[in-house]
């Protein structure tokens, strides 16, 4: 998609560039959009052929854990027809919309490889795929929290015939009815997968926890989790910690008889090593009643078998992995020292590495608040800045 940007002015650039935006997901449209209405042209850089490239490998069944209001990017409210909780068709169609509806210069088919500062020093040369060599006055590099899948490197791996995928690639529980699956890791992703397989017909499903997690309820009595982690998130974490305990206990049944014992650890401790909480969309019925059936984490893959950490040997038709994603902006941008020691970025929003002004990052965290409000926050934060120093530029 690629959409002529119309001004009734001559839009602000730094001395003729534009600002380029990396990724034509949530996080990038909506940098691109709050730059545009800053009088900033911006040229988006999508290396797929249309916008919402990974929403468009999600699974089937996916909705939003986060509502429609919160959810929404700057400028384009998601249409109430789409409910409360977002399906992933709706949350493409929005985001096809929100591209036309701002009319926003998107460039498809390109994929940048390397950001570098450009021979005069006073901006950013990206090289891109066709042998492509751009240069920007600034860089919003929005390529996605969930870029490469992430496989544990687990011993015989290579050797196992059975069929192995990545959530990546699941689409829904269709090729899995009457079969035995193990889903491997109980984040969001694979919390659903399993209930899904379950109500999707597969004759037996196993989810392989290493540390149990934090579960909540999407919504209670019509409060939805969000609020209460939008209410939460600059208060104190020891008391965030023993507010969600507390409320647990009412809300949550105790699992410990089914494997899900209470974490050890607090919530909000947890959500800033990097672990979110699992909205619960029927995994705590399903455990309850034995449809989903937890089990040690795993170890590695022996004689044909998976091998568990508890010395547990499992035989499953097909082995989901739900685990997780790399950020992968090391070839990207890791030559520039602006990533600290797990590959994320040392700043974001509206600030630049101090050792690179004019580069940007957006979407490279996972907040309990909900990572589109997030993007959208962050979107109106790096326009203003850039938008400063293009008219200082000027």
């Amino acid at each position: 998609m690629a959409v002529s940007s119309a001004s009734a002015q001559p839009p602000t650039t730094f001395t003729g560039r534009p600002v380029y935006v990396i990724g034509a997901g949530p996080g990038g449209l909506a940098a691109a959009r709050a730059l545009r209405a800053r009088g900033v042209r911006a040229v988006v850089l999508e290396k797929a052929d249309e916008v919402g490239a990974s929403w468009r490998r999600h699974y089937d069944r996916l909705h939003l854990h986060t509502t429609r209001r919160l959810s929404a990017l700057p400028g384009l409210p998601i249409p109430r027809r789409f409910g409360r909780w977002v399906a992933r068709d709706d949350m493409i169609r929005y985001l096809e919309k929100y591209a036309e509806f701002h009319e926003l210069e998107i460039v498809t088919g390109v994929e940048v490889s390397r950001v570098e500062r450009s021979a005069d020093g006073t901006g950013w040369l990206l090289r891109a795929s066709g042998g492509r060599e751009l240069t920007g006055g600034a860089v919003v590099v929005a390529t996605g929290f969930n870029h490469t899948p992430r496989v544990p490197d687990w011993p015989g791996l290579d050797a196992y015939a059975g069929e192995f995928l990545h959530a990546g690639e699941y689409r829904n529980a269709e090729p899995y009815a009457g079969r035995d699956v193990l889903v491997v890791g109980v984040g969001n992703t694979g919390a659903e997968i399993a209930v899904d397989l379950v109500e999707g017909g597969a004759a037996r499903v196993r989810l392989s926890v290493r540390t149990p997690p934090h579960i909540v309820r999407r919504s209670t009595a019509g409060w939805a989790a969000q609020y209460s982690a939008v209410l939460v998130r600059r208060l104190p974490v020891t008391l965030v910690d023993r507010l969600a305990r507390h409320l647990a206990k009412v809300s949550v049944p105790d699992l410990s008889g089914h494997g899900l014992p209470r974490p050890d650890s607090g919530l909000y401790s947890r959500v800033a090593a990097g672990a979110i909480p699992v909205q619960d969309v029927g995994l705590v019925d399903a455990v309850r009643a034995g449809r989903v059936e937890v089990v040690a984490a795993v170890d590695g893959f022996e004689d044909g078998k998976v091998a568990l950490a508890d010395g547990g040997r499992l035989s499953p038709d097909a082995v989901i992995a739900a685990t997780g994603y790399e950020r992968a902006l090391e070839g990207l941008v890791g030559h520039l020292d602006v990533l600290d020691g797990r590959g994320r970025p040392v700043v974001r929003s509206g600030r630049s590495p101090r050792n690179a002004p004019g580069l940007y990052f957006t979407g490279f965290t996972n907040p309990i608040s909900g990572m589109l409000r997030e993007l959208a926050r962050d979107a109106e934060k790096i326009a203003t800045t850039v938008a400063r120093r293009a008219a200082r530029g000027a």
